[in-house]
C-alpha cells in the first residue's frame, strides 16, 4: 500500500489525543494534530502565581496501571514524578458543619461518627444481598442504596461521585460509570466478597483499585505530562489555534478535514482520523456521514464546573489541613463540591507560610454557581472556606471556569457508545478517543488512549505490504 504523507490525523490535543499521537509516533506512524486552543494540553494546565502552583484542571492522578508508569518513562519524566504525601491518605467528609475523616480501616470505621451504628451493622448483611439482574441498568444511587444503605450513599458515595464526575448518582449508570462495582456484584455476588476474592486477580493484572492506588503529580504540576508528550510527538506535528469545520470520507476510504487557522482555510487528508475531542464537537464533525453516532454523542451531557485556587497565609486558616482535602455531600446543602488541600498533598506547592486550597463548584448539583461571574464565584468559595476550614481573607483567588466540564455516564451511555463503535466499524479508519469513553480520570484516559494506539497500529500493520515496514 502506498503511504500518504500523513498516516493519522488527530483532532484534539488534550491528554487522550496527545497520548494516542505519542504512542503512534513511537510506533513509526506519521501523525499530525489539530487543536482548537492555542496551547495543547486540553484542561490540564499548570502555572505559578506568587510562588503558588495553580492547576486549571486535574491536580493529580492515580497510579492504577503499569501503563501509566510506562508512559512517564517513555516520555522521559519519571524522575519528575511526585507522589502525594503520607498525610494525603486522610480525606475529610463534611457532616453537620464539621470535617470528619473518612475511615480507612475496619477499626476506624467502627469508631467513626460519620456513620450511625445502624449503617455500620448493616454492612454485615451486604454479602447476603442477592445480585441484581445483569441485563437491568441501575443507577449508582440505587446500587449503593440497595447494597450499603441510604446513609452510606449520602456521606460516602454521593460526595465521591460529585468529586469525580461533578455528577448525580441518581442519574449515573453504575454499569457505565463504575463498571468494576457492577462486575464485583455479578461475578462474586457482592462487594465485600468481591474485594476479598478478587484481590488475587487484580494483583495478577498488576492493576490497583482507585481506592488503594497512590496519587501522584509532578514537581511543576500536571502540565509536565502533556508538555512531555508534545515534545515526544514533535512541535511541528501539532498545530494550535485550528478550528476543524468539516470531516468527510472520500470514495477511496480516506478522510479529509477542512480547517481554518488565522483566517486561512486549508485541508488535510489521511487514511485514518482520531477524534479526540468532546462528544459535542465530535457530533458536529460526523453528522454528515454518521448521523446515528452523531445523535448518540449529542446526548452526552457536560455540566459546568469552576475550579478556584485560593492562597492564604497559614496563620489565617484554623484547620490543620492535614489531609487530601474534603468532600461536601449534597445532604449538607453546601455551595461547593469540595476542596483539595493542595499544598498539603504535595511538597513545593506554595512558599513557606502560605497554603493553597483548590475548590470546585457547580456540576449537576449547582450548575448555575459555576456560571457566575468571577467576583460571585470568589465570594461563594471564600464564604464556604470560612465556614468549613476557618479561613480568613485570602491573598487571592485564581478562577478557571469550564462551561462544559466532565461527560456524564448517564442511563443509556453504554448503548450510546455501542452506536459509536458501530460507526467505527462502518467507516474503517475513523476512531473516537476521549473521556466520554472508558473513564474520565487521568489514568483512564491514558489506558484508553494506549489501547486505541495499539488498535490503530495493528490496523496499519495489516494494511501494509510485506516490503513496506512501518516507519
Amino acid at each position: 500500500m502506498a503511504r500518504s504523507e500523513i498516516d493519522v490525523l488527530v483532532v484534539g490535543a488534550g491528554l487522550s489525543g496527545l497520548t494516542v499521537a505519542f504512542r503512534l509516533a513511537r510506533a513509526g506512524l506519521q501523525v499530525e494534530m489539530l487543536e482548537a486552543a492555542a496551547r495543547p494540553g486540553g484542561v490540564i494546565g499548570s502555572k505559578r502565581r506568587d510562588g503558588v502552583l495553580c492547576e486549571s484542571g486535574p491536580n493529580s492522578a492515580l497510579d492504577t496501571s503499569p501503563l501509566i508508569g510506562e508512559l512517564l518513562r517513555d516520555a522521559g519524566i519519571d524522575a519528575e514524578r511526585l507522589d502525594a504525601s503520607k498525610i494525603a491518605d486522610r480525606r475529610y467528609i463534611l457532616r453537620n458543619g464539621q470535617l470528619i475523616p473518612m475511615p480507612t480501616s475496619p477499626l476506624a470505621f467502627l469508631g467513626t461518627p460519620l456513620f450511625s451504628m445502624r449503617t455500620k451493622l448493616g454492612l454485615l448483611r451486604e454479602p447476603f444481598i442477592p445480585r441484581a439482574p445483569a441485563d437491568v441498568e441501575e443507577s449508582v444511587a440505587n446500587f449503593v442504596r440497595r447494597r450499603l444503605g441510604e446513609e452510606f450513599l449520602d456521606y460516602a458515595i454521593e460526595p465521591f461521585v460529585a468529586g469525580i464526575y461533578a455528577g448525580d448518582p441518581e442519574l449515573l449508570s453504575v454499569q457505565a460509570a463504575f463498571p468494576r462495582l457492577h462486575a464485583l456484584e455479578q461475578k462474586y455476588g457482592g462487594l465485600i466478597r468481591g474485594l476479598i476474592l478478587g484481590a488475587r486477580e487484580r494483583k495478577k493484572a498488576a492493576e490497583k483499585g482507585k481506592n488503594t492506588a497512590k496519587s501522584f503529580s509532578f514537581r511543576n504540576g500536571m502540565q509536565t505530562l502533556t508538555d512531555a508528550l508534545v515534545r515526544g510527538i514533535g512541535n511541528g506535528r501539532i498545530h494550535g489555534g485550528v478550528r476543524v469545520s468539516a470531516l468527510q470520507r472520500e470514495p477511496d476510504g480516506t478522510f479529509t478535514l477542512e480547517a481554518e487557522a488565522s483566517g486561512e482555510r486549508f485541508t488535510r487528508s489521511a487514511p485514518a482520523v482520531v477524534l479526540a475531542v468532546p462528544a459535542y464537537e465530535a457530533t458536529r464533525l460526523v453528522a454528515q456521514f454518521a448521523p446515528a453516532a452523531a445523535a448518540a454523542l449529542n446526548e452526552i451531557v457536560y455540566p459546568p464546573v469552576a475550579s478556584v485556587v485560593s492562597a492564604f497565609r497559614r496563620s489565617d486558616v484554623a484547620h490543620p489541613l492535614d489531609g487530601f482535602g474534603f468532600l461536601a455531600p449534597k445532604k449538607e446543602r453546601p455551595l461547593v463540591l469540595g476542596t483539595l488541600f493542595s499544598s498539603s498533598m504535595f511538597t513545593g506547592r506554595a512558599p513557606d507560610g502560605i497554603v493553597a486550597l483548590t475548590t470546585f463548584i457547580g456540576g449537576r448539583r449547582n450548575p448555575e454557581l459555576a456560571r457566575d461571574e468571577p467576583p460571585q464565584i470568589a465570594a461563594t468559595v471564600g464564604n464556604s472556606l470560612r465556614a468549613f476550614v476557618g479561613a480568613g481573607e485570602p491573598q487571592w483567588h485564581e478562577i478557571t471556569r469550564w462551561p462544559r466540564a466532565i461527560p456524564q455516564y448517564t442511563f443509556g451511555h453504554l448503548q450510546r457508545i455501542a452506536v459509536v463503535e458501530s460507526a467505527e466499524q462502518a467507516f474503517p479508519g475513523l476512531y473516537f478517543c476521549a473521556n466520554y469513553r472508558g473513564g474520565v480520570s487521568v489514568g483512564d484516559c491514558i489506558k484508553s488512549a494506549h489501547a486505541m494506539a495499539e488498535r490503530i497500529t495493528t490496523q496499519f500493520a495489516k494494511r501494509a505490504p510485506k516490503d513496506d515496514v512501518v516507519r
